[in-house]
């Protein structure tokens, strides 16, 4: 059983930064493939960054820049540090994960909430 647990969310104003956290138990962390998506009120869940087993990093073109995914494989974690926060930002951040041979991520987190006020 997998279980993700996302943490670091908050209240910020535009232009400053945070940290989120997804600790991972249950299977061997370093062979995934690790994820992390929003879903804001009203709109789709989108993708915002991922960064696969080998430590190939993908984001999507409205946080290049901004965001940085990193993982530490000692703690299981992988982290998502999001500089230059805009209010459009606003949004349930979702860390998942999958692993070799998976064609989709098919273990999610509870998601924590990141509020970006103007």
């Amino acid at each position: 059983q997998v279980q993700l647990v996302e943490s670091g969310g908050g209240l910020v104003q535009a232009g400053e930064s945070l940290r989120l956290s997804c600790a991972a138990q249950g299977r061997t962390f370093s062979s995934s493939d690790m994820g992390w998506f929003r879903h804001a009120p009203g709109k789709e869940r989108e993708f915002v960054a991922s960064i696969r087993w080998s430590g190939e990093t993908s984001y999507a073109d409205s946080v290049k820049g901004r965001f940085t995914i990193s993982r530490d494989n000692a703690k299981n974690t992988v982290y998502l540090q999001m500089s230059s926060l805009k209010p459009e930002d606003t949004a349930n951040y979702y860390c998942a994960a999958k692993w070799l041979g998976t064609p989709i991520y098919n273990y999610w987190g509870q998601g924590t909430q990141v509020t970006v006020s103007s």
